[in-house]
């Protein structure tokens, strides 16, 4: 609670910064409004200076002898300063960790509702230390308190990541839960479940993934079947896909034609007569 104004004590935060004429030095190394050096100027010349353009005289610089003192416009100075610090703020992330305590022999409703808490804080971008207490003889057992922590963390995977494994610390055991990266970019509903932008923007990866072997397969077709005349009609895909067998006996016709070909170059060659008496065909030697 913030303490009321009659009764803090403490002086008034007042701008240290010196302007004008509280700067009391008797020389100043003066820059002008366009950031170019005039020089060491006394001090109330350096005022003057300033005044005729409707700027302050500002001290930049206190510790360099003589001190350097600038023209600017205070007032818009100290804004555009107040603006930098805010957008600064703004884009810090705060990180706030929740804790909520378990037992080892908890009951089932109070475990449910327990875990609703660690799910809001979770889905509140806040970072949750689960603490199971132990009391008397159950420090014996800190099993339990692993399996409360180990099937709360695999209930709640959607929704956080564990940073620390469970700890046992004296009476009790620690886990340390952090928002995953879906809640961290807001891609979680309010029922906790993904978004079904998000599974639409997965759905349509998924499918051009699968479309890419089929892209290969067509475009591994021989050559003899792309080069097609522009105006003849495509192949259908039934012509195409032919038995196995047939597209092996059709060269092995091809070789027989060609040693056909190779074994008779002329027609004028005439065919052996056939052996007689029992004698070979090719050279009609008797067989004894």
């Amino acid at each position: 609670m913030p303490v009321p104004r009659r009764f803090d004590r403490r002086p008034p935060e007042r701008d240290t910064t010196r302007i004008n004429e509280r700067i009391r030095v008797p020389e100043v190394r003066l820059i002008d409004d366009e950031g170019t050096q005039i020089g060491v100027l006394k001090t109330a010349d350096a005022l003057v200076f300033a005044q005729e353009r409707d700027l302050d005289l500002v001290e930049v610089a206190p510790e360099a002898r003589p001190p350097v003192c600038r023209v600017l416009d205070y007032s818009k100075y100290k804004y555009e300063q107040a603006q930098k610090v805010k957008q600064a703020r703004k884009h810090q992330q705060q990180i706030t960790v929740r804790e909520i305590k378990f037992r080892p022999k908890i009951a089932e409703h109070d475990y449910d509702t327990k875990k609703h808490h660690v799910e809001r804080f979770l889905k509140h971008k806040d970072k949750v230390k689960v603490t199971i207490m132990f009391r008397g003889r159950e420090v014996t057992h800190p099993e339990r308190g692993t399996a409360i922590l180990d099937r709360l963390a695999e209930e709640l995977a959607d929704l956080g990541v564990v940073e620390q494994r469970p700890m046992q610390e004296g009476r009790n055991m620690t886990m340390m839960m952090a928002p995953s990266k879906a809640v961290l970019a807001g891609r979680v509903a309010a029922d906790g479940t993904i978004s079904a932008a998000v599974d639409e923007h997965a759905a349509e990866a998924g499918s051009e993934a699968a479309e890419t072997p089929v892209e290969a397969a067509v475009a591994a077709v021989a050559p003899d079947d792309a080069a097609v005349a522009p105006g003849e009609a495509a192949v259908e895909p039934d012509d195409a896909a032919v038995a196995p067998g047939e597209a092996a006996a059709a060269p092995a016709e091809d070789q027989a034609e060609d040693t056909v070909a190779q074994a008779k170059p002329s027609d004028e060659i005439a065919a052996p007569a056939p052996a007689e008496n029992g004698g070979t065909a090719a050279t009609g030697t008797p067989v004894s």
